[in-house]
């Protein structure tokens, strides 16, 4: 179900949206559909992986994407690679491997390998800076890149440039004072920034019924006088509409958005939870049935987009990508002290607002 309560000028302007079934939004196409289905299958396999490197201690701490693909990949999708801001959040693999990011850059940042291209291995995997790609994440205090973005989005607008921000923070991020300072601020000034709020229902160990008492988050929107939506996060077509009319409306100078993506933590909170002290295994049994890889896969097979032969060999070429990225990080050095400041700013170059490569 995709529910918009859309307020531009008026309180009035209030509609809702029911899809015709899951995947029957129009937009992507599904020869698009299948290459993202592509990556979605590379992205779960480097996520396995990590996870298993963890456990012979190779890999320090994960924080894992399964459950949240269809959302990232859907979302990206949607916006300009090159020209558009990613802020995004610690369990957005996703995201990053959707805007170009390797798998060995990757892995090399899993196992603190030298070829880590956002902190040079030296904050926790997917921490730092990728510019080529606008990407810059968190750190680590929750909700921290919020009103980041929305400086961002405050620069395009005084420059006048057609970028739109997006920045990804899950439902616990929501519950912050920065979520609802950077929320106002941007409707007051009517910047082009989507809020995307990857809601799994858990902030931790703690459910959403102990974290808010509103019916969801994308209500609060209201409050703030602009449009609010909740999306099926584990529907790609649904992710990517949703997201390109939130996009196109910032590009009109029409302000923000906010989107909730309902989706799935099919994982304990990271490789140091375990979520069994808090989740019953029927809970975790019905999140499985909303995997967004099985629900984008029965998509395609019922298009004759894909054929279970072809589903294999997309399959078998992730695990050989992500083999290849494996023993390439693995045989990698640790960072030299050499490039210590790399990625850090330098006051000699300060005066010119550059960060340090």
């Amino acid at each position: 179900m995709l529910y918009i309560d859309f307020m531009e000028e008026t309180r009035s302007d209030t509609s809702t949206l029911e899809t015709a079934g899951a995947g029957a939004v129009a937009g992507l196409d599904s020869g698009s559909l299948l290459d993202i289905y592509g990556r979605m299958v590379l992205c779960r396999t480097l996520d396995e992986r990590v996870w298993l490197l963890n456990r012979q201690g190779k890999a320090a701490i994960v924080a894992s994407a399964q459950g949240h693909e269809a959302a990232q990949f859907g979302s990206v999708r949607a916006l300009r690679s090159g020209l558009d801001h990613f802020y995004i959040n610690y369990r957005d693999l996703g995201v990053l491997i959707a805007l170009g990011v390797t798998p060995q850059e990757l892995m090399c940042g899993y196992l603190a390998k030298a070829g880590e291209p956002m902190s040079g291995a030296r904050q926790f995997p997917t921490h730092g800076a990728y510019p080529e790609y606008r990407i810059v994440n968190l750190s680590n205090v929750v909700g921290t890149q919020i009103p980041q973005a929305v400086g961002v989005a405050l620069a395009s607008r005084m420059r006048g440039d057609e970028s739109v921000t997006i920045v990804y923070f899950g439902d616990g991020a929501a519950s912050v004072g920065d979520c609802h300072e950077a929320m106002n601020f941007a409707a007051i000034h009517r910047l082009p920034v989507i809020f995307f709020c990857e809601n799994n229902r858990y902030a931790i160990s703690v459910p959403l019924s102990k974290q808010m008492a509103a019916e969801s988050i994308a209500i609060r929107a209201r409050g703030y006088g602009m449009p609010g939506l909740t999306v099926d996060g584990c529907d790609v077509n649904s992710v990517f509409e949703a997201t390109r009319e939130a996009a196109e409306r910032a590009r009109q100078g029409r302000g923000p958005t906010l989107i909730e993506a309902d989706v799935e933590r099919l994982m304990p909170h990271t490789t140091d939870d375990d979520d069994r002290r808090y989740r019953g295994a029927e809970e975790l049994e019905r999140a499985r049935e909303r995997d967004p890889l099985t629900v984008l896969r029965h998509q395609l097979l019922h298009r004759g987009a894909l054929t279970p032969e072809r589903d294999g060999e997309l399959h078998a070429e992730a695990r050989r990508v992500v083999n290849l990225a494996t023993d390439v990080a693995e045989e990698a050095g640790y960072p030299s002290t050499e490039g210590f400041h790399d990625h850090v700013y330098s006051p000699e170059r300060l005066t010119g607002g550059s960060l340090s490569r």
